[in-house]
């Protein structure tokens, strides 16, 4: 019980933070809102065993909706909530965004490409762990990672807009 309480005082908290942010004035440690979407966001699991994960995360009311099990990666959703669950395919959790993708898997009407994107993060001095082709108009994608050590995936996988 103390952790459920713990756990959705967090989540106020850090509504009411990202309200408060959203709304204040920009400053160099909030900068104005960033117009660069992203696309839909996912979280990706590295996971020990992909079945015990996989009926953990169905407790939880999460479903299979895409992936190869036999390749050792589900995606599983929970309305807009969508985790992946990799077995032996990368040491770390990573946060995961998709570019022209919508939450629910559809391919997003306008949306900013992950070269645009990576344009813009070179310009404000962010260093990659992977890069996108900047001549390539396929999917692509691009890997960096957060001062704490966190990777961050974009991960697009429609060509780029015309």
């Amino acid at each position: 019980m103390k952790t459920t309480i713990a756990v959705v005082l967090c989540a106020v908290l850090a509504g009411c933070a990202a309200t408060n942010a959203d709304t204040a004035a920009p400053t160099p440690s909030n900068p104005a809102p960033s117009t660069m979407n992203l696309g839909a966001f996912s979280v990706s699991l590295s996971v020990k065993d992909l079945a015990a994960s996989r009926e953990f995360y169905a407790k939880l009311g999460f479903r299979p909706f895409a992936g190869d099990p036999s390749q050792n990666w589900q995606i599983l959703r929970n309305g807009d909530h969508v985790i992946g669950l990799f077995q032996g395919m990368f040491p770390r959790n990573i946060l995961t965004f998709n570019p022209g993708w919508t939450q629910q898997a559809t391919e997003a009407a306008t949306f900013t490409d992950v070269r645009e994107i990576q344009a813009r993060l070179e310009k404000s001095g962010m260093t990659f762990a992977s890069k996108a082709d900047p001549a390539s108009t396929g999917p692509a994608s691009l890997m960096v990672v957060d001062p704490d050590g966190n990777q961050i995936l974009l991960d697009q996988h429609v060509p780029k807009p015309r």
